[in-house]
């Protein structure tokens, strides 16, 4: 086994915290974050306040139009802001788990972790909200595809022409 204080150990870790992050750009904007980091450094050394801004910018912290455009979603729930500035959950975990919501966002990987809170329930992360809208999301779905397979039937009746 390496010993962990030998130098290319630690130039393969400084090397690996070096390596460059793509930033998103903003739906509505067409820009980065300013806060984006540009590293996987500056992504481990993300604040709460910048972890919100980011959230913010990118349309997660609160649901609107434009929150599902995104390849993926924070889905922040109770747990993303402390109630009247208390928190149940310790601050450096709640942290922790914005700053893996948003790896898991930006596409990073091993974000994907699966965890056991006191109150949260286990399974991966996620509330009742992100749940609803899947189905939301999913029920438009089906019905889509039912009324353009119903479209297509009447076509074909009609003229027997469309496959």
């Amino acid at each position: 086994m390496a010993n962990p204080k030998s130098p290319s150990l630690l130039a393969r870790r400084l090397q690996h915290l070096l390596t460059p992050l793509h930033p998103l750009f903003s739906i509505t904007t067409g820009t980065p974050h300013p806060s984006f980091p540009r590293t996987l450094l500056a992504y481990h050394l993300l604040t709460e306040a910048e972890l919100d801004s980011l959230a913010h910018f990118y349309h997660q912290r609160t649901p609107c139009e434009w929150s599902a455009s995104y390849p993926a979603s924070l889905t922040p729930g109770k747990w993303w802001r402390a109630e009247g500035g208390v928190s149940s959950m310790d601050v450096v975990a709640r942290v922790q788990r914005k700053r893996r919501r948003f790896g898991r966002f930006v596409g990073l990987r091993d974000c994907e972790s699966p965890v056991v809170d006191e109150g949260m329930g286990e399974g991966f992360e996620g509330d009742e909200r992100g749940v609803e809208e899947v189905r939301r999301r999913v029920d438009r779905e089906v019905r889509r595809k039912l009324e353009k397979a119903e479209e297509e039937e009447v076509w074909r009746r009609k003229f027997g022409w469309i496959r």
